[in-house]
């Protein structure tokens, strides 16, 4: 056997396939944070996958021998991506047709989504999150989802640190001033259960009794027929625009208790076929928002992962 001579080229094969096993080994263990902070951000499971697949095309480019802290580099990454996707998403939406409602996703397996806490996944949340600019966002998100000190933010938005502050409060106050404490999921099944049961029937007093004054009712099909195009606000008008459509809506019709988004939810079907999901937003006063998931291109990838 001889000995390799040094002008010889060193076989790397074995060093690259390690370098690339280790590689895949953090991506797939920060891989339930970087979907948590990706689909907060943007409201679409679908886009939050689009999000990760980036993030893992620029890990494997990247020179990993200096990166110490591989869920730090993937997280600012992914933040990073995830605020520039924002604004061209915004842009999209800007032409949907009918109201827009975040992306439904079955949280059975993991109710915080990969955070520190179940903030920020609720689909009424969700909703108001979109009335924030992008950084304000990404601050609330890993400030009060993820638990992340101010000073790692302000380094992942390349701002100062007080100016993070000011986006995260900015951020508390606009849904503090948007939407009323949450009753408990126990109180929100009874509710939602009384609910259906009025619904069903089309009784305008029963209805009404469980809305809040300024209830809004979305209805997101994407353009479908037979979704309204536009939110329904108002106890009155909501109660009669539900009484209005149970005759053609609930004959047929059965019901599947699910949880969507960390909270109990219906799943409707007719004729073997899933039509909508039924998602409410509960406070003490009653029904504040009915988000129905009608869109087929959303309404598919959820009910496709309750059936698992």
């Amino acid at each position: 056997m001889r000995d390799r001579d040094d002008s010889e080229p060193l076989d790397r094969t074995g060093d690259d396939r390690d370098s690339l096993e280790r590689a895949m080994k953090d991506f797939v263990a920060a891989r339930p944070q970087l979907f948590g902070i990706a689909y907060r951000m943007l409201g679409s499971a679908a886009d939050a996958e689009d999000i990760l697949q980036e993030t893992w095309l620029r890990w494997q480019r990247a020179d990993r021998s200096g990166i110490r802290e591989p869920a730090a580099f993937l997280t600012t990454v992914t933040t990073r991506l995830a605020i520039n996707s924002t604004q061209s998403a915004r842009k999209r939406r800007e032409t949907y047709v009918g109201p827009w409602l975040p992306e439904p996703v079955d949280t059975r397996a993991d109710p915080q989504l990969g955070a520190e806490r179940a903030e920020a996944v609720d689909l009424a949340v969700l909703l108001l999150l979109e009335k924030l600019n992008p950084r304000e966002r990404a601050a609330y998100v890993l400030r009060e989802a993820f638990d992340y000190p101010y000073e790692r933010i302000a380094e992942i938005l390349e701002t100062g640190e007080p100016h993070t502050r000011q986006l995260v409060s900015r951020a508390r106050k606009h849904l503090r001033a948007a939407r009323r404490e949450p009753v408990s999921d126990s109180a929100h099944r009874r509710l939602l259960e009384t609910f259906l049961e009025a619904a069903r029937t089309g009784t305008l007093t029963a209805l009404e009794e469980l809305l809040a004054e300024d209830v809004v009712s979305y209805a997101d099909g994407g353009g479908m027929r037979g979704a309204s195009r536009v939110p329904v606000a108002g106890r009155e008008r909501v109660a009669r625009y539900l009484a209005a459509f149970a005759p053609r809506f609930w004959p047929h019709s059965r019901v599947r208790w699910v949880e969507a988004n960390g909270r109990p939810a219906v799943l409707v079907w007719r004729e073997g076929h899933p039509v909508a999901l039924l998602c409410a937003d509960v406070s003490d006063r009653g029904i504040e928002r009915l988000m129905w998931v009608m869109n087929p291109a959303k309404l598919a990838p959820y009910v496709a992962a309750v059936a698992d």
